[in-house]
């Protein structure tokens, strides 16, 4: 048998269809958590083969079918936030001071408002202004990140995160994202920033639950973040890393305990910081950092230095991180 766990308010009258007969709507076996939950014990195709399903909310009679491609029926059962109104696309909040005085934009997932059930994981990425409009971009070029999830959203090949962009004055960029400053910016983030946003949005807890990522300079810090923190971070996207520019990160990932985190490496080639983030791949695969599970290092052939490079790619630490073909490979069943 196959179970779907489908989580939406209890006001809704919510149904099932499948591939195996999409025009036959499926009630639900039963329902907990004081409504909320509506479980649904299906047959699986005989012989075994792939199939899918989408939760629709019944109005008036009219089936109202949730946003999003079909869920594919994944071995061990699924569990399933479905959301009906406003479309396949995230929003991005206005600017907004968190922790005190540091300047984010969010981007929330959609169906974030509609269904209040769902908590998310949550992704800080670094050099904000670089994140989401070209109009703010230090090179005019930003990095598209919400074009990319709304993308894997829609495919729902990711559990939706919510992702916090870190604005930086650019006097004081390098000093927060190289040594000894980015000490002092992790106590920020850790002590003030982290505390104020799982506050006001809805994040799950804990280091697996929670991201950092950053490119450049960016990268170094993410990484540091996550080995000085890895109680609050417990992953690292760190592309086009210039490590050893201003860091003893590789001498520390050699001589210290190793942590519990999940990396994510990359460069382009010939120039674009690919020995340094080699080296550094090499270190954590010495610390037993295993290629594709506790970290992911891909080389680039002829990409530049440059935000448009990482737009093109940024989908892969995002799918490393949160992807469910990773997730379930490291042992998380939704």
């Amino acid at each position: 048998m196959y179970e779907v766990r489908v989580h939406y308010p209890a006001h809704a009258h919510i149904v099932l269809h499948c591939s195996t007969d999409w025009g036959g709507a499926i009630e639900p076996d039963r329902v907990e958590r004081d409504g909320t939950e509506r479980v649904f014990v299906l047959e699986p195709p005989s012989p075994p083969t792939p199939f899918y399903f989408k939760p629709v909310r019944v109005l008036d009679g009219r089936a109202d079918w949730a946003v999003g491609t079909n869920y594919f029926a994944m071995a061990g059962g699924r569990t399933v936030y479905p959301h009906f109104d406003g479309g396949q696309k995230g929003r991005i909040t206005d600017k907004l001071v968190v922790g005190g005085s540091r300047t984010v934009r969010v981007f929330l997932p959609p169906g974030y408002d509609e269904n209040a059930l769902k908590r998310y994981p949550v992704l800080f990425v670094l050099d904000g202004a670089n994140v989401f409009f070209p109009e703010e971009a230090f090179s005019g070029t930003e990095w598209e990140i919400d074009e990319t999830l709304d993308c894997l959203n829609a495919m729902n090949l990711v559990n939706k995160v919510i992702v916090v962009a870190l604005y930086s004055e650019p006097d004081a960029r390098e000093a927060e994202y190289t040594a000894p400053g980015y000490v002092a910016f992790g106590r920020e983030l850790v002590d003030h920033v982290l505390p104020d946003v799982r506050h006001r949005w809805r994040t799950l807890p804990g280091p697996e639950n929670t991201g950092v990522m950053g490119s450049s300079l960016g990268g170094v810090a993410a990484l540091f973040l996550a080995w000085d923190h890895p109680e609050d971070f417990g992953m690292a996207g760190c592309l086009s890393s210039t490590f050893g520019y201003r860091d003893d990160l590789l001498s520390r990932v050699l001589c210290e305990p190793r942590r519990n985190a999940r990396i994510y490496l990359d460069s382009g080639w010939p120039g674009d910081s690919h020995r340094e983030t080699f080296e550094m791949f090499d270190a954590l695969a010495s610390r037993g950092f295993i290629q594709g599970r506790d970290v992911l290092y891909l080389a680039f052939p002829g990409a530049l230095h440059h935000e448009k490079a990482w737009a093109q790619r940024v989908h892969l630490p995002i799918q490393f991180f949160f992807g469910r073909a990773f997730r379930r490979a490291n042992g998380h069943v939704e």
